[in-house]
């Protein structure tokens, strides 16, 4: 088993079909199959041995997907960095990762000779590195077949920061992301007449295994942008025939706000969201805009996909994330590890083909991710309807305790989305004397928009229970959120308790 082996089935069945459309740069599936060909048998002559770990820290690109693929083909461990990590963030993981080789963009350069130079990787591929890339790839050759590796073999190495503590190497395994790419193409009806949106980072489990992977698997084309841009991604829309958008909350949100959306949308049949809660309303406005029903799935960089709402619109439940992928189990447990019935909220764990090896020279993170069993917990909060719909409440750890009373920021968060004036928002929990902790809304307005305490209290008194009531409202010009378009609610709390403007 190999997940190269998807690239690789792609390029002979449909060798000359669209593969990745970079701006006026095009490359079929049997020019970026010989391209990773390349790429492996380049680091193979490098001295790159099955099991090695070979990292990345590069822009989404058609560079990137190449030598992604060229890594595994070598039987190597693709390590997916962000290409926006400040220096000390880049050391850090390199140090804790100690990758054989590092593939960077020529900014990290620096940052990286002095990681060479103590010893904690070999050699760099850059411009300026000891390979360059065009060079690596020249030195190559065009016939070359994906080692073979078990299916528990680590495929890739991602890094989360979840919400709180030092970002964590999540080891996937060869067979975790051929199940969920797998699963995400029969869930989605993909085709290879499929053209597909990508601006989210390969790095991060969405934009590399939701999007990227699933994709090449059913040899669709990826239409790349390195990042979010409004005005490019219209221009897509309207000219580039996209059949599928991902995209997070905020994204949706923003093209909302596109006069005559729906004749500048083109073919497009489905849209999708992931890596933050979407709100109801949001849901509720693009469907009655475009004629589209969002779809959500449920899952995290140690387990993905989840669960998986229905593709087919009367079956979908607005606010739900829909039910169990195939072959995945996921049960509601107290804090004790007791298994809770359909109607009672507890923390998702989950078990099943998708699930983690465990995380990267962390042992004790690894046995605190799970219950015995091999079952992951997920330290979000859910419940289960009586017709097997999973429902997110709130992540475990955000949760708000004020005056002895449970508070689920997201449940606020849903009534104030309903308020016209409200672009996005994020409710906290901050010390308080007297309740504990005070809910506190941070919201940023729509463009042109203002707000006053007395609305919103006035608003949310009729749609919430009175503790529930934030007693602080704060206006942000913007959230900081991560690559992904996660808002970081750990920053806003961590800012606001330091007495940072917003």
């Amino acid at each position: 088993m190999n997940l190269a082996k998807n690239l690789e089935a792609s390029a002979y069945f449909f060798p000359e079909r669209l593969a990745i459309s970079e701006g006026d740069r095009k490359t079929n599936y049997y020019q970026l199959n010989i391209m990773a060909n390349r790429i492996a048998t380049g680091l193979i002559k490098q001295g790159v041995k099955p099991g090695d770990l070979v990292a990345m820290c590069y822009p989404n690109s058609t560079e990137w997907i190449a030598f992604y693929f060229g890594v595994l083909k070598a039987g190597a461990v693709a390590i997916t960095l962000s290409n926006l990590l400040t220096g000390d963030e880049l050391t850090n993981l390199v140090t804790h990762a100690q990758p054989k080789i590092i593939f960077a963009s020529d900014n990290k350069l620096n940052d990286l000779k002095k990681l060479k130079d103590d010893g904690v990787v070999e050699k760099i591929i850059c411009t300026d590195g000891d390979i360059d890339l065009n060079h690596l790839v020249e030195k190559g050759s065009d016939n070359f077949k994906a080692i073979d590796r078990d299916r528990t073999d680590t495929a890739a190495i991602l890094y989360t920061g979840g919400t709180t503590g030092i970002p964590k190497g999540v080891m996937l395994k060869h067979e975790s992301i051929l199940f969920s790419s797998y699963s995400i193409a029969y869930y989605e009806r993909s085709t290879q007449k499929d053209v597909a949106l990508c601006f989210l980072p390969f790095n991060h489990v969405f934009g590399q295994i939701h999007i990227m992977n699933s994709t090449i698997m059913t040899a669709g084309c990826l239409e790349l942008l390195p990042s979010f841009d409004m005005e490019r991604v219209l221009k897509i829309l309207e000219e580039r025939k996209l059949t599928k958008f991902f995209a997070v909350p905020t994204v949706y949100i923003r093209l909302l706000s596109i006069p005559d959306l729906k004749n500048k949308i083109g073919p497009l049949r489905y849209c999708f969201s992931a890596a933050a809660s979407m709100a109801k309303e949001t849901v509720r406005q693009w469907k009655e805009t475009t004629g589209i029903t969002i779809s959500e799935s449920y899952g995290m960089t140690e387990a993905m996909p989840i669960t998986f709402n229905h593709y087919y619109p009367e079956r979908h439940v607005v606010g739900s994330v829909g039910h169990p992928v195939h072959g995945v189990e996921v049960q509601i447990r107290d804090t004790s590890g007791n298994i809770l019935e359909y109607g009672h909220e507890g923390e998702i764990c989950v078990k099943g083909p998708n699930v983690m090896k465990g995380y990267l020279n962390n042992p004790q993170g690894t046995e605190d991710a799970f219950w015995p069993g091999g079952w992951v917990r997920s330290g979000d909060i859910g419940i289960f309807n009586e017709e097997g719909y999973l429902f997110i409440v709130d992540r475990l750890k955000d949760l708000i305790i004020t005056g002895g009373e449970n508070v689920f920021p997201r449940e606020v968060e849903e009534a104030i989305y309903q308020m016209p004036k409200v672009e996005e928002c994020a409710v906290i929990g901050l010390p308080d004397k007297e309740w504990g902790e005070r809910v506190v809304a941070c919201i940023v307005p729509k463009q042109g928009q203002k707000f006053t305490v007395e609305e919103m209290k006035s608003f949310l008194k009729s749609r919430l229970s009175p503790f529930k009531v934030p007693k602080e409202y704060i206006e942000f010009k913007e959230f900081p959120k991560s690559p992904a378009g996660k808002i970081l609610k750990r920053i806003i709390k961590k800012n606001l308790l330091e007495g940072r403007p917003s």
